[in-house]
């Protein structure tokens, strides 16, 4: 995050700096890392400014511009989504899924740890000014062959790629609820414009919801990287509205009963949470996914922590802490069970420093990405790791090479479930799942541990007017 320097040098390198995809989970890289780039995702800082806690807003009025809707609307309103109740349906652990990680990562969607999560979160589809959504992969998402059973559905209505992996994956795992995401760094230019009539809103919802029919969801995930104005937060609710409209007239019809989930990723820095409806949207969220990490980077001065729970009485070491983050939502509104704490499954990398807070020469190397590395493969070889108990961060650090490496290990996660146990919050999220290691290093196994029960509502398996046959036939001996 642009947290060591000067408001108007934030300014200027929040322009200059390339931004990417990557789960971008935060203000600073939230935009970043949510970025999508189907074959390496690359991460741009969008960290946000220290700012006040944000108020609380009237409800939201359609922008000027808003037209009569080409298409006819349903008749019914929408409802809010009720809060989470963590005794009846336990801790979340969700995780997102990211389309590119079949290629240079070779990580795939059965690898993914089921009995550990409670929700996947499938990463990106595109957005157009006009409210269409595409698939930014079609190869990855639809169409790539993984296994010899292929032939049994070849009617030129099978679904294949790691979709229909995904659907497998939940038919075994009844617990395992499955989301697409919307947007990311790399997709969310065309937001404003999407959102801004109620004829783009009705065909952005409609689009949404032709998905979750053909390809088998149980939702969707909203990541707007980000509103900039008012106009733009309350044509958001808006959206938001709608989407419920519709997935909830969808559900009438094709799965009586049946809540289909809205979840938003969300920015940890005032700069950019401050700037939207908070308590309007909640209405209509059924979780917060908190982009809590990318505090620290490329485009700071001074060598700073990724992803601390707590502020640090060195501000060259961070002027941001999650913990700020997560009392402003809830003060703004936002109810706590439905924010979920995310965790970083990388670290960030400064070489040159003598230490946190001192200056640093360059990012370094990476795992796919100058400045990025993987946690499966922290600390490196020769670098010591070490806690800052006042902010609750980790590190490690190479005295030979001068290198310094931010990220969460399994100490720091294991305060950061505390953490979501002691705010009643909605369980953890992590950017993103090729990222881990297994066994008892496995950060999203640490959460999943540390909560006492996870969420285990069923999820759905009857998509009647899917256009894939084998969606609507249930995936007969798969």
């Amino acid at each position: 995050m642009f947290f060591k320097l000067p408001c108007l040098l934030i300014v200027i390198f929040s322009i200059l700096i390339p931004q990417i995809n990557t789960f971008a989970i935060f203000p600073s890289e939230q935009t970043s890392l949510r970025s999508v780039n189907a074959w390496k995702p690359t991460h741009t800082p969008a960290s946000p400014k220290p700012s006040s806690s944000p108020t609380s807003t009237s409800s939201p009025k359609p922008s000027s511009t808003s037209k009569s809707p080409s298409s006819p609307t349903s008749s019914s309103s929408p409802k809010p989504s009720d809060s989470t109740n963590l005794s009846d349906s336990g801790y979340k652990n969700f995780v997102y899924f990211a389309n590119w990680d079949i290629y240079n990562r070779s990580y795939h969607v059965q690898e993914l740890p089921a009995s550990q999560i409670t929700h996947v979160l499938y990463a990106f589809w595109n957005v157009a000014s006009d409210g269409t959504v595409s698939i930014s992969d079609p190869n990855a998402d639809l169409n790539k062959q993984f296994s010899a059973k292929s032939w049994e559905y070849d009617d030129g209505k099978t679904l294949y790629g790691s979709l229909k992996q995904l659907y497998i994956l939940k038919k075994h795992n009844r617990h395992l609820k499955t989301l697409m995401t919307v947007g990311g760094w790399t997709y969310s230019a065309n937001f404003p414009a999407a959102a801004s009539t109620e004829t783009t809103r009705l065909k952005f919802a409609s689009d949404v919801v032709t998905y979750v029919r053909d390809l088998g969801f149980d939702g969707v995930d909203i990541d707007w990287e980000y509103p900039s104005d008012d106009t733009q937060a309350a044509n958001f609710v808006l959206l938001l509205a709608e989407l419920r409209k519709q997935l909830d007239n969808y559900a009438a019809t094709n799965a009586p009963g049946y809540h289909f989930l809205i979840t938003v990723a969300c920015s940890a820095g005032a700069k950019n949470y401050g700037k939207i409806h908070l308590s309007e949207m909640n209405k209509y969220i059924d979780n917060w996914n908190l982009m809590a990490y990318d505090y620290s980077g490329s485009w700071d001065t001074h060598v700073g922590h990724d992803a601390n729970l707590y502020p640090s009485s060195n501000m060259y070491i961070t002027p941001y802490n999650t913990h700020k983050a997560i009392t402003d939502y809830v003060n703004a509104g936002v109810t706590p069970s439905k924010i979920l704490l995310g965790i970083p499954l990388y670290g960030r990398s400064f070489v040159g420093t003598t230490g946190l807070g001192q200056s640093f020469n360059s990012v370094g190397s990476g795992s796919y990405e100058n400045g990025i590395w993987d946690y499966k493969v922290l600390p490196k070889t020769g670098a010591v790791e070490k806690m800052d108990s006042e902010a609750v961060a980790s590190y490690s650090y190479d005295s030979s090479t001068q290198t310094l490496i931010s990220y969460d290990n399994v100490e720091v996660v294991k305060k950061k479930a505390e953490y979501i146990r002691s705010q009643s919050l909605g369980g953890a999220m992590f950017w993103e799942a090729s990222g881990d290691k297994s066994g008892k290093d496995s950060l999203i196994g640490t959460t999943a541990s540390a909560f006492d029960k996870l969420d285990t509502k069923e999820n759905l398996l009857k998509y009647p007017a899917s256009k894939y046959s084998n969606i609507v036939a249930g995936m007969p001996g798969e």
